[in-house]
């Protein structure tokens, strides 16, 4: 790097800093974002990896295991258990509660806990199975990261104060469990549920035990779970989209804060500019040196942002998007 464009730098701390520190923010708002909604998705991609349930049987319309809508008729577990090759059907709603403090969102899920526990291998480590409409269980990472255990208090559905009378291990889908019968009341929604996982007798019989379902109860939606595990970040509504935005945008303050350092430095150094050409200067010299100037603050500015993102943007990535958002 020529020798001017190093002194030019140091002749100017105080607008080089500037420049440096603009272009570093860019840098650590990808690698913070990219890493928190990286992290969003790795997370529930392990949850879903715990439910063992083969089949999630639901209605059109509906998503996945992140699915928030209650459009299923219980009644169909009845059916379900009909098919040849089912060994258990277990209904579940799956609902995104907003925080009690009106920020944040816990994902809450109501289920037969004995049924449901028996079919995923999830196993109370301290307390008991929710029962009353008012209370919960919660698994045991989110109580280790919210410092929270048995008799303490949730807020859901607004400011509704939950129980925590259980907490369950391994963590499984959503994090929060309620009864079936306790998520219906909250939400008025009697004999319904979001969808139905269905175990089969024999794993090896899958695509013939969905082929038998798709024939005696036509018209309703099919996925298998390794499927959506392997999907789970593309049901993340947008995250490609907020991504991409969010690349943009960094990419392009750091540009502006570059020209402007640049646009800057040419109004200040206009004499100087004027001596360079007095001396023979080409017009592609003089505009390579603004170049690798505005190239070495890039440079540090991107190494800076980089380091400096580095731990905050891992420990983004190993978040618990739940525990995130809520935090007070």
């Amino acid at each position: 790097m020529d020798s001017i464009v190093v002194a030019n730098i140091r002749q100017r701390p105080v607008r080089t800093l500037v420049s440096v520190a603009g272009v570093a923010l860019g840098v650590c708002l990808v690698m913070l974002f990219t890493g928190l909604a990286r992290g969003m998705a790795n997370d529930l991609q392990r949850r879903s990896s715990n439910v063992r349930g083969e089949i999630i049987f639901s209605r059109p319309g509906s998503t996945d295991l992140t699915s928030a809508t209650t459009n299923l008729s219980t009644r169909y577990v009845e059916e379900l258990m009909k098919v040849e090759g089912i060994g258990a059907a277990v209904p579940v709603i799956s609902y995104i509660s907003q925080g009690g403090r009106g920020f944040g969102f816990e994902r809450v899920e109501g289920v037969e806990w004995g049924a449901y526990a028996t079919m995923n291998g999830l196993g109370l480590v301290e307390g008991r199975a929710p029962e009353a409409v008012n209370e919960v269980v919660i698994d045991e990472t989110k109580a280790r990261n919210n410092a929270t255990g048995v008799g303490r208090e949730l807020l859901l559905f607004g400011n509704q104060p939950y129980r925590i009378v259980g907490i369950y291990t391994p963590e499984s889908s959503a994090r929060i469990k309620m009864s079936l019968a306790a998520m219906q009341d909250a939400l008025e929604a009697p004999g319904k549920c979001t969808y139905i996982l269905v175990k089969c007798k024999n794993p090896e019989e899958l695509n013939a035990v969905a082929q038998r379902i798709d024939a005696q109860l036509a018209g309703n939606k099919i996925q298998f779970t390794r499927d959506v595990m392997t999907n789970i970040e593309k049901s993340i509504p947008y995250l490609g989209v907020f991504l991409r935005v969010l690349v943009g945008l960094s990419a392009v303050v750091s540009a502006l804060v570059v020209m402007l350092a640049m646009y800057t430095t040419i109004t200040e150094r206009t004499r100087e500019i004027g001596i360079l050409k007095a001396m023979g200067a080409s017009r592609g010299y003089i505009i390579s040196e603004i170049e690798k100037e505005a190239l070495l603050i890039s440079l540090i500015g991107l190494a800076g942002g980089a380091l400096g993102a580095l731990y905050p943007a891992v420990r983004a990535a190993n978040l618990d998007p739940v525990s995130a958002l809520s935090y007070e």
